[in-house]
């Protein structure tokens, strides 16, 4: 009769155990985002003590090979901030780029190195991943648009397997500049215009491997567009995203994340959110922002509807599926991460 009572209370309690721990493992709180892609918020995650390791704009973020979320901010105390995935603080270091806007990471099997640019310094700096510089690219004095230095002003980069790579400068001339793996310039299109060929802030790039053939991804933020390119500049596509001022895009799967900056159509420029399309080119959920909706194969235009962003820049997709976002102008906040649902 004792053993049995025993082996009854013993059931009970691991029954219990388990209820709590699975209560416990799943996180509290509202869900965000549409379709097959919500998501849970925590606020809290990146958050540090101002006074030992401030941040002013919070622009960009990348995973290194350790599994380290890097956070690029144009705060000279510390312009790059290293976390583990649990928002805890591993290092810091940087002093030297007070307009700290693009990260990128090239991971080449053996370590990773990290593409930067600086908006106020008018260059892109090629780095180890503890930042010592292996060489800096200025502006492209033999094309007729940079016969002014300060006509250069890089947003963001992306890397090829190779080791060539691609500046978009979407503060500047607007052209991409494609250079090889030592640094030499080796092509450049787009420029500012009219044409669906040439760009209007040309804010973020990247490369799309999902299809046989790589192609580029080029924000056009103002028109609320991504363009697609042959890798040599050929235009191939535009993805309409009509409310929508796109930041960079990031490629994770099969799908395309990237922060929304604000929607033009509201006098609010506090009006960001963050948009996922899949490999259709179809927007399947917004976090902070409107369900998608399209009409005769057109998306209708997309707005915020919840107040969780202010002004979201940047999107960093890690290996568990976890979305971290930087965000600029923002009251020096830390970053934000959200997990599946």
């Amino acid at each position: 009769m004792e053993r049995r009572n025993f082996i009854k209370s013993s059931a009970l309690s691991t029954a219990g155990l388990l209820i709590a721990n699975d209560l416990f493992s799943k996180p509290k709180g509202p869900v965000y985002g549409h379709n097959e892609m919500t998501y849970h918020l925590n606020k809290e995650w990146g958050a540090l003590n101002p006074k030992k390791t401030p941040v002013n704009d919070c622009h960009e973020m990348v995973q290194n090979a350790k599994g380290h979320i890097m956070l690029l901010t144009n705060e000279t105390k510390n312009n790059v901030i290293i976390y583990n995935k649990s928002g805890r603080l591993i290092d810091t270091w940087g002093k030297d780029f007070p307009g700290a806007h693009g990260l990128t990471i090239q991971h080449t099997g053996k370590e990773d190195l990290l593409f930067i640019t600086d908006t106020n310094k008018h260059q892109v700096y090629k780095t180890t991943i503890d930042g010592k510089i292996l060489f800096t690219i200025d502006a492209p004095a033999d094309l007729p648009a940079y016969k002014k230095n300060t006509a250069f002003v890089p947003t963001e980069t992306t890397v090829l397997e190779n080791g060539e790579f691609y500046i978009a400068d979407g503060y500047g001339a607007q052209h991409i500049l494609h250079y090889d793996a030592h640094g030499r310039l080796l092509n450049s299109f787009g420029g500012r215009g009219t044409g669906d060929e040439h760009f209007d802030n040309a804010h973020g790039i990247c490369v799309d491997y999902r299809n046989p053939t790589p192609t580029l991804i080029i924000t056009d933020r103002t028109r609320n567009a991504f363009k697609r390119f042959s890798l040599d500049g050929k235009l191939l596509e535009i993805i309409h995203l009509p409310g929508a001022c796109v930041c960079r895009p990031v490629i994770k799967g099969d799908y395309l994340y990237a922060a929304v900056l604000r929607s033009p159509s509201l006098s609010n420029e506090k009006s960001g959110f963050v948009t996922i399309l899949n490999k259709e080119n179809k927007v399947v959920s917004n976090l902070g922002g409107s369900a998608p909706v399209y009409v005769n194969n057109e998306l209708t235009p997309l707005s915020q509807t919840e107040k969780i962003f202010i002004h979201p820049h940047d999107v960093c997709v890690d290996d568990e599926g976890s979305i971290y976002v930087a965000q600029w102008a923002s009251s020096k906040v830390y970053p934000y991460k959200f997990t599946k649902a």
